[in-house]
C-alpha cells in the first residue's frame, strides 16, 4: 500500500481521469489546479465549511475533494437500525449539499503536501492551496476484528452495526427476525463517531423487544472497553438506572477481538486499568451488534507532519488551527481535539474555523475559541430521549430552562433528535447557517435562573 500511495504522489493524471464541477458532469485532462481554499472531504464538517467560504470569496476559489456521491445524515442511522427511519430518509446526493461556486473534484485525496501547499488525489490530480482545511473523518476500521466483515456481508450471521449505510437496515432485519437467546452489543478501543449510539441501540432493541413481547425470552448484553458506561457522570448515573430498568447487563471493559459468523460466536477479552488482559471467552449470540473500530483515512495518518500519536490531525484544541502549518485548519471527527465527535460539535467548531481562518487570512492572529461544545440525544425508547450537552472536561452546559437528566426521559428531546435536528442539519448547518443552540440559550437563561437551575 505505501508503494502505491507513493505512485499515486508522483504520476502524472491519465487521460482517463475525472474531474468535476459542482453540478457539472464534465471532465478535463490538466494536470495541475489551484485555489485559495481547498476542503479535504465534504461531510458534514467539510460540506459546511465549503458553503461558508464559497459564500465569502466568490466562484471557483474554493475546492472540495469528495470522493462519494452520496451525503447522508449518520445521527439518523440509529433510528433505521430499530425500524422507524429508512437509509433513503438519511440520503441526498452530495451535488444537492455542495455550494454551486465551489469546485467539486469527485475523487480521495492520496497525499497532502502541507510543505507545497499541494494535494494530489488517487487519480493523479495536483491541487494548489492558498489554504486548506482538513476535514475527512474516520472510516470504520472492519479488519481489525477477524471475521467481522465476513459476518457482516452474510445475511445470516445475525452481526449488524449502524455505523454503516450499508448495514444499519440489516439491523433492523436482525431485529424483527429474532426470536429469543443473546444479543449483544460492543464498543470498541478506538475513538469513534457519536459514544453514545452503541448503547442507543441497545436500548432501542429493548423498546422493540418489549413491543413484540420477546423481552422475556432475551438477554441483552452491553460489552464495553470503557470503564464507564458515559464519559459524563450526571448522564452515566441516569443511564446506568436506565439500564438497570430495562435488565441490560453492562460489562466493562470488556472488548471484541474476533467474529465467527458461521458457527454466531464471538471472542472479547476483559483488561485490566493498565490494559492488561484478564481473561479471554468465545461466547454464542443469537444477534450481534457490532461498533466497528475507527481511524483517520491512511494519508493522513500515515503523516507524521500531519498528526499525533494517534492518527488524527494535530490541532490547535481551541483555535483548530494545526500546530505546525498556520494555513492549514481542521474540523470534525478527523481531529484529536478531546471532544465527543458529533454533529453538534461540527456546529459549534464551523463558526469558530470560519472566524479564525479569514483572521488567518487576514494575516491576522486567530481569537475564536472553540469550548468542546457536543451534544449527545441518547434515545431509550421509541418516543423517550435524555439530551446530553457538554463542554470540554466533562462540564455540563445545557440549553433549556429545566435540568435535563432531572426530567428524566423526555418525549421532547424525542422528537428534537428525530425530526427537527434533522431539519437543522439539511437546511441550515450544512448551508453553513447553523452553529448550536446558544440563540436558544440566549432567551431560555432568565427562565432558567427563576428556575434555580445551575449549568
Amino acid at each position: 500500500m505505501a508503494n502505491l500511495i507513493r505512485n499515486i504522489c508522483t504520476r502524472t493524471p491519465s487521460a482517463s481521469s475525472s474531474f468535476h464541477r459542482a453540478f457539472s458532469v464534465s471532465s478535463t485532462n490538466n494536470k495541475n489546479y489551484s485555489c485559495k481554499l481547498l476542503v479535504v472531504g465534504g461531510g458534514s464538517g467539510g460540506c459546511t465549511i465549503a458553503n461558508k467560504f464559497a459564500r465569502r470569496l466568490g466562484k471557483d476559489a474554493v475546492i472540495v475533494v469528495e470522493p462519494s456521491k452520496h451525503h447522508y445524515y449518520q445521527p439518523l442511522w440509529t433510528l433505521v437500525g430499530a425500524g422507524v427511519k429508512r437509509v433513503a430518509d438519511t440520503r441526498r446526493s452530495a451535488r444537492s449539499v455542495l455550494p454551486a461556486a465551489a469546485t467539486w473534484v469527485v475523487d480521495r485525496a492520496a497525499c497532502l503536501h502541507p510543505e507545497r501547499n499541494k494535494l494530489v488525489t488517487e487519480e493523479g490530480h495536483e491541487i494548489e492551496y492558498e489554504y486548506v482545511v482538513v476535514a475527512t473523518g474516520i472510516d470504520n476500521d472492519y479488519d481489525k476484528i477477524p471475521g467481522l466483515k465476513q459476518a457482516l456481508d452474510d445475511i445470516h450471521s445475525g452481526v449488524s452495526t449502524i455505523y454503516s449505510a450499508e448495514y444499519c437496515e440489516k439491523t433492523w432485519r436482525d431485529l424483527q427476525l429474532f426470536t429469543g437467546g443473546d444479543a449483544i452489543f460492543t464498543f470498541p478501543d478506538t475513538p469513534i463517531k457519536c459514544p453514545g449510539a452503541p448503547q442507543k441501540i441497545a436500548y432501542m432493541t429493548d423498546a422493540y423487544f418489549e413491543k413484540k413481547n420477546i423481552r422475556s425470552k432475551a438477554n441483552i448484553h452491553y460489552n464495553t472497553f470503557l470503564p464507564v458506561i458515559f464519559g459524563i457522570k450526571k448522564y452515566a448515573d441516569e443511564l446506568l438506572k436506565v439500564a438497570a430498568r430495562k435488565n441490560i447487563s453492562v460489562n466493562y471493559r470488556t472488548l471484541l477481538t474476533a467474529v465467527h459468523g458461521d458457527r454466531k460466536e464471538a471472542t472479547f477479552v476483559v483488561k485490566d486499568a493498565d490494559g492488561k488482559n484478564v481473561s479471554e471467552s468465545t461466547v454464542p449470540y443469537d444477534l450481534l451488534h457490532v461498533t466497528p473500530a475507527m481511524r483517520t483515512p491512511e494519508f493522513l495518518r500515515t503523516n507524521t507532519a500531519l498528526v499525533d500519536k494517534t492518527g488524527f490531525l494535530d490541532v490547535d484544541k481551541y483555535s483548530l488551527q494545526h500546530k505546525k502549518y498556520k494555513n492549514m485548519y481542521g474540523i470534525g471527527d478527523c481531529t484529536n481535539t478531546p471532544n465527543s465527535k458529533t454533529a453538534a460539535a461540527i456546529a459549534k467548531q464551523c463558526y469558530v474555523l470560519e472566524q479564525n481562518l479569514l483572521k488567518t487570512m487576514k494575516q491576522d492572529t486567530p481569537s475564536a475559541s472553540y469550548d468542546g461544545y457536543g451534544a449527545c440525544p441518547l434515545v431509550t425508547s421509541y418516543n423517550t430521549c435524555i439530551l446530553a450537552e457538554f463542554l470540554y472536561d466533562g462540564v455540563v452546559h445545557e440549553t433549556f430552562p429545566f435540568d435535563q437528566v432531572s426530567a428524566k426521559e423526555s418525549r421532547l428531546a424525542y422528537y428534537l433528535k428525530r425530526d427537527m435536528f434533522p431539519f437543522i442539519y439539511w437546511n441550515a448547518m450544512l448551508k453553513g447557517y447553523y452553529h448550536g443552540p446558544e440563540f436558544v440559550r440566549t432567551f431560555a437563561a432568565p427562565l432558567a435562573r427563576l428556575a434555580g437551575k445551575k449549568d
